[in-house]
């Protein structure tokens, strides 16, 4: 069955609404109730990839999804590109793309070298995408990050630049540093980003309904490229 693909919906006119991954929340019957209502993408909560590679029974626990939950991006934390990149193709049959968490900020995940802790070697980071890239030449099928900004945006730029050179789909941006928590979020450094990549560019943090959605879009340049909204928060 043809089915828009998520790039397809990221370069449309109009803003795509993502429901972002939460922990414990975003299985299946939570995706299946949001795509009720204005929610055009959906994401797995972050699955650890070393332990959905290593073990069938959190593949059968993280992992179960329908022909009906489309389109759907399945998050993984890695601290390797050979798990990313494996995990990656183990799902690529049944969903529309996978996400790198670069931006989870809880101490158990930077002690174990996933989300933001990735942010501390760009190197690596443009590394995961690059492998994983060429283990999936379908071009359709979308490798994304989710990341947060340094408080130096010259360095998050940057980043974001190098990581579309090596092929990534699109990049979800969490407004706040790594420290930053309960802060205002930084649409202003989201729209700088936006304008330094041709790669669609995923606006995240404090974004509850859909007045926040249109308040967000035209915050960070709406008229100047396209730009997709989730409606939730990451971790």
């Amino acid at each position: 069955m043809s089915r828009t693909s998520v790039l397809d919906m990221l370069n449309n006119s109009e803003p795509t609404t993502m429901c972002a991954p939460m922990v414990r929340y975003s299985k299946l019957p939570f995706r299946t109730l949001v795509r009720k209502y204005v929610c055009d993408v959906a994401y797995t909560p972050m699955i650890v990839s070393s332990s959905f590679i290593q073990s069938k029974s959190c593949r059968d626990v993280e992992f179960i999804t329908t022909e009906a939950d489309r389109p759907l991006i399945v998050q993984f934390a890695a601290n390797n590109a050979k798990d990313f990149a494996t995990a990656a193709q183990m799902v690529y049959p049944f969903c529309d793309g996978v996400d790198l968490n670069c931006g989870c900020p809880q101490r158990w995940a930077m002690a174990e070298g996933y989300g933001a802790k990735l942010l501390q070697k760009p190197e690596h980071l443009v590394d995961y995408i690059r492998f994983t890239r060429a283990s999936i030449a379908d071009e359709r099928f979308c490798i994304s990050a989710k990341i947060r900004i340094h408080r130096d945006i010259k360095q998050t730029i940057k980043l974001c630049q190098n990581l579309e050179k090596v092929g990534l789909s699109y990049i979800a941006v969490h407004g706040r540093t790594t420290s930053e928590r309960h802060q205002p979020v930084h649409y202003d450094a989201i729209k700088l980003i936006k304008e330094s990549v041709s790669i669609p560019v995923v606006a995240n943090g404090d974004i509850t309904s859909l007045c926040d959605v249109t308040s967000v879009s035209e915050n960070t340049g709406k008229l100047f490229s396209k730009i997709s909204i989730p409606l939730h928060a990451y971790c």
